[in-house]
């Protein structure tokens, strides 16, 4: 059997795409687990494959975190489990022309993505830097790097928690604990058809697989690097828009996003 780390990760929307992936790699390397989804059966079948694989234990959180109740609910639910880790995977995506958008669903958007994770963070962060030991991955996104016409709430989503990140993994330099944010461009994973964009150009170029975006952030993590952007097709895009003007960067976003382009 696998060696204990007597060490927790906290991941959320862990259920299935990026999420299950996470979770998987940090059993495997001995850690136990706290996985954070609204849907309880998914969790539920998450964590019996886990424990049966390797040995860890599993605590299954369902929780819609569009709540603005639920990071706080969630964090007393924990009681005396130290979190080592913490991975704000949960994430949504809409599409779509933001006049005709709706509207609980963008704010809720916007609560997921951007609330929910600083509130996480900041609730888990100050025992991190009392012990002087955790390690904290946020899921940005290549979106974040330009504005996204057809999917601008997203898109600025991603610009806030890239930024974020990055921000917070130099007010942590000599703490003991990092911050980093992964940056993948598009993923095969469920988002895609939630948010109604799989049949758009972007996904239709090509995509990376969701195990190996996982991997790769998951190294970036433990090495404590503030920033990943995941496979090199997504290294050379985002470095060529430094140097592309920002119009075209947006109408070439929204070429890309557009609904049924």
């Amino acid at each position: 059997a696998m060696t204990k780390t007597g060490k927790t990760a906290l991941v959320t929307g862990a259920s299935a795409g990026l999420g299950a992936d996470f979770a998987r790699l940090f059993a495997a390397d001995g850690h136990d687990l706290v996985l954070v989804a609204r849907r309880r059966d998914k969790l539920d079948a998450l964590a019996r494959e886990l424990e049966a694989k390797h040995g860890t234990r599993v605590t299954v959180i369902a929780a819609d975190l569009t709540r603005p109740e639920a990071p706080a609910e969630i964090v007393a639910q924990l009681a005396d489990t130290e979190i080592e880790f913490l991975v704000n995977n949960a994430g949504l995506g809409t599409t779509g022309a933001f006049a005709a958008s709706d509207v609980s669903r963008e704010l809720g958007m916007l609560a997921l993505n951007i609330t929910a994770l600083v509130h996480l963070t900041r609730l888990l962060l100050p025992a991190m830097v009392a012990r002087k030991s955790g390690r904290i991955l946020n899921i940005g996104s290549t979106a974040g790097f330009l504005p996204g016409p057809f999917m601008a709430g997203y898109y600025a989503s991603k610009a806030f928690v890239n930024s974020f990140t990055e921000a917070l993994s130099f007010e942590l330099r000599g703490t003991g604990v990092t911050a980093t944010v992964a940056c993948p461009g598009a993923t095969e994973t469920e988002f895609a058809a939630v948010a109604g964009v799989q049949k758009s150009k972007l996904f239709a170029a090509g995509t990376m697989g969701s195990a190996e975006v996982a991997a790769a952030s998951y190294r970036a993590m433990l090495d404590g690097t503030p920033v990943v952007v995941t496979g090199v097709q997504n290294k050379l895009k985002i470095f060529s828009l430094r140097f592309a003007p920002r119009s075209l960067v947006a109408s070439m976003a929204a070429s890309l996003n557009r609904p049924g382009a």
